[in-house]
């Protein structure tokens, strides 16, 4: 007899049409994976896992409805599949490491990366249940760290595209409700984030918090001016003129005494 080949279920839940395509492009090459199902948002997932079962569940996190995490959340712990996140959001890789995803894909990944993942899954189906996985998902994560900061790039979704900004281009941040709107010259984009979190992906010797609502990028500011009150405007090179709370004056001198010299930034 022949041997027989246990196909291993796999189920792609990701709301762009290119990415779920991409995904089942890259799964040819693995004819051992066979895909059962595809959801464009957090109900279908919850409803097609608990249906097909899968042994595999590649999972985007920011999707209509219900969140990749609020998709797990929502899971019996003894059914829930191995999952592969795959994301163009960096700032998840704590959360998919504290769910113990199998692995963590940051778009836009290659078929050689792809394969990484396939890897690791297999090399845990052949363990015991009881294995400590944290280290496998540590490394995945220290991998995703090292491309984030090498791009020096923040990913936005719009529709369904992935806009790639380098860091250094962005003027000033601005927020808007739950979003946060990046100034770009003429352009701007907006990305759906506080102004806590969107700090924490900036360089603070040169981004800095003028206000409550606002960050400069201290490479663009032309010119600082005193206003009534203790209050100051800060004049972009654009020609953008925004005013800065006197609660932060004294970390705004103290960037720029770090990185920048203050002549270099008040008198041009």
């Amino acid at each position: 007899m022949g041997v027989i080949h246990v196909k291993l279920r796999t189920l792609i839940v990701d709301d762009e049409l290119l990415s779920r395509k991409k995904i089942r492009a890259f799964l040819q090459d693995h004819p051992e994976f066979q895909v059962v199902a595809e959801c464009s948002d957090g109900e279908q997932a919850v409803a097609a896992i608990s249906t097909h079962k899968p042994d595999l569940l590649f999972l985007d996190v920011q999707i209509p409805g219900r969140n990749g995490f609020e998709v797990l959340d929502a899971l019996p712990a003894k059914s829930c599949p191995a999952v592969i996140f795959v994301t163009a959001f960096d700032k998840y890789a704590v959360r998919a490491f504290d769910v113990r995803a199998l692995d963590y894909l940051l778009k836009p990944f290659n078929k050689a990366r792809f394969a990484e993942a396939l890897r690791r899954f297999r090399e845990r189906k052949g363990r015991s249940k009881d294995v400590d996985h944290k280290q496998e998902l540590k490394e995945a994560l220290q991998e995703i760290q090292r491309e984030s900061k090498d791009n020096e790039r923040i990913s936005i979704k719009s529709g369904s595209r992935i806009i790639l900004l380098r860091k250094g281009l962005i003027e000033w941040i601005e927020a808007q409700g739950d979003y946060v709107k990046l100034h770009i010259g003429k352009e701007s984009h907006m990305l759906r984030e506080t102004m806590a979190a969107a700090a924490e992906r900036l360089d603070p010797s040169r981004f800095v918090r003028i206000h409550r609502s606002r960050i400069v990028n201290l490479d663009h500011v032309r010119e600082i001016r005193p206003l009534w009150g203790g209050d100051y405007s800060v004049l972009m090179r654009d020609g953008t003129e925004l005013t800065m709370s006197r609660t932060y004056r004294t970390s705004f001198q103290s960037a720029l005494c770090g990185e920048h010299p203050p002549a270099a930034r008040t008198n041009h």
